[in-house]
């Protein structure tokens, strides 16, 4: 799904991004992430820092500010992704707002080629710290994309809001953070046979079944988590601004797919489980 398209003729200023941050639930001191479509707020003037800087605002001293800035894994030579990978050069292939956050010299960004954060404020450091360093969970970008240790998890430990300028779940990172945690459950079902389990599933730079979440089902869901008030709107400029606290999002998301998984995971993942777990 393309972002919403901006209206030029409305102007959005660093104090709009701080009230419409507060008006969806924002607090000083909140860890926030974004995804964003710059242009889908119109006007922005002071360009991507005064987005960065209103949120900021609105987290106050004792917050911080983090965005997604993950590699273009899907390029040619996808083998050499993580010998190419370069924490302070690498850029950012999701936006403007990304990569300009990354390059700010107060920012500290996370180590893993496939899904790095970078982030500004008081738990900055803390956030990006030791990606992957530890507990280590299946998934087709890496056990330490979404390992125990790594922003994702931080993020849901610590009850981040978890926010969308312009966009939707659509390009919502934390959607294979779940793919990851709905394996790592498997997996413990699976007992004496996690080992020939894993053998069968993807993992990086290895095709086979994982506990993919069709992409259109992300919108399904965001949907279901805004009529259970997870997911709350306001007006950002031109644009939408969504936001949930990443705790609820991911563990009630979990549970609705665990629930009933035939509607929402492929089919060869299904029969995998069925014969393992």
């Amino acid at each position: 799904m393309k972002p919403e398209t901006g209206d030029p003729n409305v102007q959005v200023t660093r104090e709009d991004v701080a009230a419409a941050a507060r008006g969806v639930g924002i607090e000083p001191g909140d860890t926030m992430l974004f995804h964003s479509a710059l242009s889908s707020m119109g006007r922005v003037v002071g360009g991507p820092d005064a987005v960065i800087d209103g949120m900021l605002d609105a987290v106050g001293p004792e917050g911080t500010v983090a965005v997604p800035t993950l590699c273009n894994w899907e390029a040619d030579e996808q083998h050499l992704v993580f010998e190419r990978w370069d924490p302070a050069t690498s850029p950012s292939y999701v936006g403007k707002l990304t990569e300009t956050l990354r390059l700010r010299p107060e920012a500290y960004r996370s180590d893993h080629a496939t899904h790095s954060v970078a982030a500004i404020g008081a738990r900055a450091e803390e956030l990006t710290a030791g990606h992957g360093a530890s507990g280590l969970r299946h998934s087709p970008f890496s056990g330490t994309a979404f390992a125990h240790a790594s922003p994702w998890q931080r993020l849901v430990d610590w009850n981040a809001a978890y926010c969308f300028i312009g966009v939707t779940f659509w390009v919502n990172t934390m959607v294979h953070y779940v793919e990851a945690r709905l394996a790592e459950n498997a997996l413990a079902r699976a007992g004496e046979r996690r080992e020939e389990m894993v053998a069968e599933l993807a993992s990086w730079m290895k095709p086979g079944p994982f506990s993919g979440i069709r992409i259109e089902d992300r919108e399904v869901i965001e949907e279901m988590l805004r009529a259970e008030g997870i997911v709350r709107h306001g007006p950002i400029g031109s644009a939408t601004l969504r936001c949930a606290r990443a705790k609820p999002m991911a563990e009630r998301w979990i549970a609705i797919v665990e629930a009933d998984p035939e509607r929402w995971l492929q089919d060869d993942f299904l029969e995998v489980c069925a014969r393992y777990c």
